[in-house]
């Protein structure tokens, strides 16, 4: 039983759901939403201030200007998708906080979020801490 709450334990440290990342937000400016797609999809959706950084593209000299003392909260489509993970493992190994987004933008939405992009949908919107 020990063994199984710590994985628990520890799987809650590196992930958050979209009521977590909301909840987040509201709370505090000290996090950053990574969006780790190809740039056409981020313009066509993406979360409210997400950045775009398309985990391909994620390598030492993309990320040198981030702050390091920030959370960034990495996401792709959803479980379909292994972005956010390999988005994930790679800012870590660089040495920032990360947590994945698991369900990604598809349950952000289904969670009833808004999103902007071209094809933005209306949603219940962050009023963040900023």
């Amino acid at each position: 039983m020990n063994d199984q709450i710590k994985y628990y334990q520890k799987k809650l440290s590196f992930e958050w759901d979209s009521a977590d990342l909301f909840e987040k937000l509201e709370e505090t400016a000290h996090v950053v939403i990574v969006d780790t797609r190809k740039e056409f999809a981020y313009e066509t959706e993406h979360i409210p201030g997400a950045i775009n950084l398309p985990h391909r593209k994620m390598d030492a000299s993309s990320i040198s200007g981030l702050d390091k003392e920030a959370i960034y909260v990495c996401y792709c489509d959803g479980i379909g998708c292994n972005g956010s993970t390999k988005g994930s493992l790679k800012m870590t190994q660089l040495g920032f906080k990360v947590r994945e987004l698991i369900g990604g933008l598809d349950w952000w939405k289904r969670d009833g979020y808004s999103t902007e992009g071209s094809q933005a949908i209306a949603g219940t919107e962050i009023q963040c801490a900023c």
